[in-house]
């Protein structure tokens, strides 16, 4: 079963056809989709969210692009929400959390500690509970691991990955799967590719992180408004595909290995 780890489900570019867009994606196989939180706002839409879509699962967390609007006490919401949802079998995970070092307004050192203090309050309450975590890892592996190596295991996913092998290793190592989706499907993207075709099957998962990162095929032509390269989770399919053929496989096979590896590292997704 193609199984989404990561997609934001609830963003406002879906406002328009959400419907059309859940029943794309079970048309393409598609049978679990997780809808991971950015912010305090969007907390109880994607739980609400996950219990509409058939398969859909949901973690809570705030995103570290959204900690310059976020105050303390959002971390204290995300607390309570967190505590309340561990009755909940959609509910599967810390996320989306991590460090990011890609936008430079995110680069400048206060901004640096804000989300560091973000970051590691969420890490604590993820081993408070022992649930897993969504990691953002944009251009911050080697500071994101550092942290999780500070703790006891956790483990989860580091989604879009895009570090070294010897980084991968230091993911796996820690109980993490690595996540791979549209930038892969790139020819140009070699050394995403390298790692999809060369990394044990055990540390991989599909994802689409749509309404980003959509792959090739999307909006290729000149022509095409922006709007036709949306990503959504009907694509995970064709990310399938590629993975499969990078690594010289039946693409039922990396489908099966995908959807195991997010059970082993999401179990709670074995209730939904």
């Amino acid at each position: 079963m193609l199984i989404d780890t990561h997609c934001h489900l609830d963003a406002r570019e879906f406002d328009a056809d959400r419907e059309r867009v859940i029943a794309r994606a079970q048309a393409a196989g598609v049978g679990g989709i997780v809808i991971p939180a950015v912010a305090r706002g969007n907390f109880q839409a994607v739980r609400e969210l996950a219990h509409r879509v058939p398969g859909g699962a949901y973690a809570l967390g705030i995103h570290p692009m959204a900690v310059p609007r976020a105050q303390d006490e959002d971390l204290e919401a995300l607390a309570l929400e967190v505590e309340r949802a561990l009755d909940d079998p959609r509910f599967v995970a810390i996320g989306e959390i991590g460090l990011d070092f890609f936008v430079p307004a995110l680069c400048e050192p206060a901004a640096r500690a804000r989300q560091a203090h973000f970051y590691q309050a969420q890490l604590d309450l993820a081993q408070r509970h022992g649930l897993p975590v969504l990691l953002h890892v944009r251009r911050s592996q080697d500071e994101v691991l550092k942290h999780v190596r500070r703790r006891p295991p956790i483990g989860g996913i580091a989604h879009a990955f895009n570090g070294s092998f010897q980084q991968a290793g230091q993911f796996t190592d820690l109980g993490f799967v690595l996540g791979f989706g549209g930038a892969m499907t790139f020819a140009r993207a070699l050394q995403i590719r390298r790692l999809a075709a060369q990394l044990p099957a055990e540390a991989l998962v599909l994802e689409t992180d749509a309404p980003d990162i959509p792959p090739a095929w999307l909006g290729r032509a000149p022509d095409d408004p922006p709007s036709a390269r949306r990503n959504e989770p009907a694509e995970v399919a064709g990310i399938a595909r590629v993975l499969a053929g990078l690594r010289g496989e039946a693409v039922e096979d990396t489908v099966a290995a995908c959807h195991r590896n997010a059970c082993r590292v999401l179990p709670r997704l074995t209730a939904v």
